[in-house]
C-alpha cells in the first residue's frame, strides 16, 4: 500500500460522508474553476477534473450543469481560496483549506475554533513546511498493470502508483506541479479518470493517545463543519 495511503483514506472517509456538504464544496470548486477558465470543460482542464470528482461523489449531472451556469453569471460571488495554519492541542499541526466570499468572516471563525479547543492559529508558513502538496488521480484498473503504468508515467511526473484493492482502482500520486502533465497523458491514453485533485500530505506524523486524539478531533469537527472549509489536513498519526 502506498505512502500515507491509510492516512489519506481515513480522513477522506469522514470528510466526504456528508453528501450535502460534499455537493456544496464541489459547487464552490466549480465556481472557482469557471471564473478562472470559463464554462467549457473541453478548454478548462480544472473544470473537467471537478466534473469527474462530482461524478465520483454521485452528484447529479443536472446539479453540476446548474452550478456551471450559475458560476457563469456575473452576479455570482467570487470565492477566494485561503489556507489557514495552526496547532491543535498536543502539538498537532493543522492546515485548513477554505473557499470564501468573506475573508473577514472566515478568519474570525477559524480563529475562534482554535481558541475554543485549546489550539492556536498561526501565521502563513508556520506549519505548511511540515506538509508536501501532491496531485493525485484515481483511475479505473481494468486490465492495467500498475508497474507498467508507473514506468509510462514517470516521465510525466508520477512518483507513486499502486492499486486500491477495495475499490479496484489505481492511485497515482505526483508533485503539485505535475497535475497538468499527468492529466493530459491519462486523457490522451484513454484511461477512465474517476477523480483527481490536490492534497497536503504530512512529511511526518505524530502518535498521540486516544484521549489526546479526542481533544484534537473536537477541534477538527468544529473546523470541518464550517461552510467555508473545503479540506483539513493534520500531522496526527
Amino acid at each position: 500500500m502506498g505512502r500515507a495511503f491509510e492516512y489519506r483514506k481515513a480522513r477522506k472517509m469522514k470528510r466526504w460522508s456528508q453528501m450535502a456538504k460534499t455537493f456544496t464544496r464541489i459547487g464552490k470548486d466549480i465556481v472557482i474553476a469557471v471564473k478562472a477558465g470559463g464554462p467549457d470543460p473541453e478548454t478548462n482542464s480544472r473544470l473537467r477534473a471537478i466534473m469527474q470528482n462530482a461524478k465520483a461523489a454521485n452528484m447529479p449531472k443536472d446539479n453540476v450543469m446548474r452550478a456551471i451556469k450559475k458560476a457563469s453569471s456575473k452576479d455570482t460571488a467570487d470565492y477566494k481560496e485561503v489556507l489557514f495554519e495552526g496547532y491543535a492541542p498536543h502539538g498537532i499541526a493543522v492546515l485548513v483549506e477554505t473557499a470564501t466570499d468573506n475573508n473577514n468572516r472566515t478568519v474570525a471563525n477559524i480563529r475562534s475554533y482554535f481558541n475554543k479547543c485549546n489550539g492556536s492559529m498561526g501565521n502563513s508558513g508556520s506549519v505548511s513546511f511540515m506538509f508536501s502538496r501532491n496531485s493525485h488521480f484515481k483511475i479505473a484498473k481494468g486490465e492495467l498493470d500498475p508497474e507498467e503504468l508507473e514506468l509510462e508515467l514517470i516521465d510525466y511526473g508520477a512518483e507513486e502508483v499502486f492499486v486500491d484493492e477495495e475499490e479496484n482502482t489505481i492511485m497515482i500520486y505526483g508533485s503539485f506541479e505535475s497535475f497538468g502533465s499527468l492529466q493530459s497523458v491519462l486523457e490522451e491514453q484513454g484511461h477512465e479518470v474517476v477523480s483527481s485533485g490536490y492534497e497536503y500530505i504530512p512529511n511526518m506524523t505524530k502518535k498521540i493517545t486516544e484521549e489526546q486524539e479526542a481533544d484534537v478531533q473536537k477541534l477538527l469537527d468544529k473546523i470541518e463543519d464550517d461552510d467555508d472549509v473545503q479540506n483539513v489536513y493534520t500531522t496526527m498519526e
